[in-house]
């Protein structure tokens, strides 16, 4: 019985359109973000966002469009990347192409995280902070990739503004445009999607939290809870660079065809157990 059970999720996770249903998300995500860009200002982040909501035409309707489309474009990708993973693998890409779909995660989420980041909000903060202290850590090359990626404290979000505008896009485009140019997607074939994502955002507000005085802990985007919590019992640079890149190394060798790949999906699955049980852990405290 659970063989069969675990045979048609499998199923499942292999045969739906993922790929489809995450560039929809994207091409949603881009067009809504268009509107908030203009109306963003980098110099007065949190009031330009939170002003949206009430000084512009539908203002709120297209800011909550942008954050659950974006939210839904990279959960989309990781289940495309996870179907992937678990179908057959004798048409596995070169290595070369591989390395660059992987790359496209770290990007993908950094796009995510540095939305949440110009929100300038309690948890935007936050998400700043721990990004900032994160990159810092990095021997040698922390303060060059921090300059280059957030310099929150020197430039506030003129840096993280250009890169979630532009820079992330390109990384993230160059990552998967041999993958993109041989793939085509109408929205037609996902209008029940698109109906949601869009109904979703006209009832369903996006979240914008102000800093509350006196509160000393505050929960950053939910796919960084497993890492705020691990970052309370080991130092930034363990926590934040060398646990994530395991996983990477792991995505990277699972696309051989070789007894390492066995090794690989489980380490993967173990990895995610120990995260998901981190994430928990700091949802309730």
């Amino acid at each position: 019985m659970l063989p069969c059970k675990a045979m048609n999720i499998r199923t499942f996770i292999v045969e739906t359109k993922w790929g489809g249903k995450s560039l929809v998300s994207l091409y949603l995500s881009v067009l809504s973000g268009m509107v908030v860009a203009l109306q963003y200002d980098p110099a007065t982040p949190f009031f330009s966002a939170s002003s949206l909501d009430l000084l512009t035409p539908f203002g709120q309707f297209f800011r909550s469009c942008h954050f659950y489309s974006s939210q839904l474009f990279f959960l989309f990708s990781l289940c495309h990347l996870a179907a992937v993973i678990l179908a057959k693998t004798d048409q596995q890409l070169r290595f070369g192409k591989w390395l660059l779909l992987i790359g496209s995660v770290p990007a993908a989420l950094l796009l995510l995280f540095t939305g949440y980041v110009l929100r300038a909000d309690a948890t935007g903060e936050a998400a700043g902070v721990i990004a900032e202290n994160i990159t810092l850590s990095i021997p040698y090359l922390g303060t060059m990739l921090n300059t280059l990626l957030f310099s929150i404290e020197a430039e506030a979000m003129k840096r993280v503004y250009v890169n979630h505008l532009i820079g992330l896009g390109l990384v993230w485009g160059v990552c998967c445009w041999d993958h993109l140019r041989r793939y085509r997607v109408g929205f037609t074939q996902h209008s029940l999607l698109l109906f949601g994502t869009v109904v979703a955002s006209l009832f369903l507000v996006a979240p914008m939290e102000p800093t509350r005085l006196g509160l000393f802990h505050i929960q950053g985007p939910w796919f960084l809870l497993g890492l705020q919590e691990l970052l309370r019992y080991i130092q930034p640079v363990w926590a934040g660079v060398f646990f994530p890149s395991t996983l990477l190394v792991a995505l990277v060798c699972v696309n051989s065809d070789t007894p390492g790949r066995r090794r690989s999906l489980l380490f993967i699955l173990c990895w995610l157990s120990v995260y998901l049980l981190f994430s928990i852990i700091a949802a309730f405290r």
